[in-house]
């Protein structure tokens, strides 16, 4: 079997609702996007790395960090417009086996883990897949219990079966599959062969709010500090 030709799509649409620019956000004085285009190309499983834009001052950002750009149609630049349209017409301007589309909203997810779900999708031949965070949490649901029961004696957290709330910091589709399910239905994200993946806390830091912001910025800086070894109160001294 040859080795599948895999695309990586970083998306960046400048109107951005929320989040105002977020894209072009400074983290660590470092545009936001910039830290996912990085980990893309220190992931080592491309074969092509893209920035697809509805804007073409994104253009400059693919050429800083040696990366394709392509600016998508203007009816495609809404925040009304499906995501389904957007990797449609990616798909069809960029031929290839596997599309990735690696979400800026996550810039701590680590290269590392890229590689990881890469690979867990192609040797688990899947045709689309997201990833999603544990939470072993007690959750209801519109007023009912997800995944304890009230009439017991009541779990642990870590005795639970962890929910999985999306994290979309990667999303991945088979390109055949996909088109077809989109051509027919008119939509795919979660066609075929569905899997999911689940990410370390970093790449669960997603950015939709100023807090979110603040919360990544602190944990980058945070890294700078942190002993190796950890620190304890002195009064364990005593002991």
């Amino acid at each position: 079997m040859s080795k599948p030709k895999i695309i990586a799509m970083v998306p960046a649409r400048a109107g951005s609702q929320r989040l105002k620019l977020k894209n072009l956000r400074l983290l660590g004085g470092k545009p936001v996007i910039g830290y996912t285009i990085e980990a893309a190309k220190n992931a080592s499983v491309f074969d092509r790395i893209a920035v697809n834009s509805d804007h073409p001052i994104f253009e400059k950002i693919a050429e800083r960090y040696g990366v394709k750009f392509y600016l998508r149609p203007e009816e495609l630049g809404s925040s009304e417009t499906k995501s389904d349209d957007v990797i449609a017409d990616f798909m069809e301007q960029h031929p290839g086996d596997v599309l990735v589309w690696v979400n800026p909203i996550a810039p701590l997810q680590p290269a590392e883990e890229i590689r990881d779900v890469v690979n867990y999708f192609i040797e688990g031949q899947y045709d689309s897949l997201i990833t999603v965070k544990n939470e072993q949490v007690h959750c209801v649901m519109e007023g009912r219990p997800l995944n304890f029961n009230p009439r017991e004696l009541f779990a642990k957290t870590q005795d639970l079966t962890p929910v999985q709330p999306f994290v979309y910091s990667l999303m991945i589709w088979r390109y055949e599959s996909f088109m077809e399910n989109y051509r027919k239905d008119g939509y795919a994200l979660l066609s075929g062969k569905l899997g999911y993946y689940a990410v370390c806390r970093e790449s669960s830091v997603i950015l939709k709010y100023e807090d979110d912001l603040r919360m990544a910025e602190a944990l980058l800086e945070s890294k700078k500090h942190t002993s190796k070894m950890p620190q304890y109160d002195p009064v364990l001294e005593d002991q």
